[in-house]
């Protein structure tokens, strides 16, 4: 089955999330990267991989990381696989997302007061007992190691890979600064690192593109990377958006059994998520639906 990752939402909707991916991933973005297809699942170790054991032993896992987290296999050629809406579309489960973005240069805007985290959201969340998956910056876990670190060793949520820069893999991108393949590579490697550097351990192998924007030769690129991308099937369109019911009702009437919902983890960038998410989960949860991370979407 072919992937096809451009979503067309409401106008309004998109011109918002237009304006706002120049600093702030999860919209729906034109691709050439139709020619990845969805592979099986196979079985893959966590994207932070453990230091070796003494003496040649094989290494333990880290205390609340997932031992395996399930990927698909590779698309044609070798591509990185896309991964954005569970093929087992039958059970009402469904996964919430939440980037957590910060451009690598946005380090003065923090040091001048403006929030890129959301420590509000991540408590509802808890609250509320929602599995969710944080596609994280490794800028951001520089910014807040000790949020990073809250997050990724809670059992509640995984992590998984915004890049580090939150630069583009592929260009025109909402006017991102862009990245060639080497750099684009190393991108993901260092987000990795950071979040190993913050002491997360709950981190998956999966990585999801700024602004949603990649080809051929982005998939090309992360091919070495292991990693499964992941796209969406319903933006919830709360980038910069300043009324929590719309986001709401634009969630509720979006999701499908198996779709993956993009939202943020940005005071600044999203200021109503955490409103709209106290809308949607009793809601979604009255309709029968159970929620789950991205991993065991993948794994069905």
């Amino acid at each position: 089955m072919t992937i096809s990752v451009r979503k067309v939402a409401a106008t309004a909707v998109t011109a918002v999330l237009g304006a706002a991916l120049a600093g702030c991933g999860g919209g729906a973005a034109p691709d050439t990267g139709r020619e990845a297809r969805l592979g099986t699942p196979v079985a893959s170790a966590s994207g932070a991989p453990t230091a070796p054991a003494p003496n040649g032993a094989p290494p333990s896992p880290q205390a609340g990381a997932p031992a395996k987290a399930p990927t698909l296999a590779p698309g044609p050629n070798g591509l990185t696989p896309v991964f954005e809406r569970a093929a087992q579309r039958t059970d009402k489960t469904v996964a919430l997302t939440f980037d957590a973005d910060m451009t690598s240069d946005q380090g003065p805007r923090a040091a001048d007061g403006e929030h890129f985290d959301n420590p509000q959201l991540i408590s509802t969340l808890r609250t509320l007992k929602v599995p969710s998956t944080i596609f994280m910056t490794g800028r951001w876990a520089e910014e807040y190691p000790d949020q990073a670190k809250s997050i990724g060793t809670d059992p509640n949520f995984e992590i998984a890979n915004h890049s580090y820069s939150h630069h583009a893999f592929k260009s025109p991108c909402y006017g991102l600064p862009a990245l060639d393949a080497a750099a684009a590579r190393a991108d993901v490697d260092r987000a990795f690192a950071a979040f190993r550097q913050a002491g997360a351990v709950n981190t998956v192998p999966y990585f999801r593109f700024p602004g949603g924007c990649y080809d051929d030769q982005a998939l090309r690129a992360l091919s070495t990377a292991k990693v499964t991308a992941v796209q969406w099937d319903v933006v919830s369109g709360d980038a910069f958006a300043k009324d929590p019911d719309a986001v709401a009702e634009q969630v509720l009437t979006g999701v499908k059994p198996g779709s993956v919902v993009v939202m943020h983890c940005t005071r600044s960038a999203a200021p109503v998520t955490e409103e709209a998410i106290r809308k949607i989960v009793p809601e979604l949860r009255k309709r029968g639906y159970r929620f789950v991370k991205v991993s065991e979407l993948i794994g069905k």
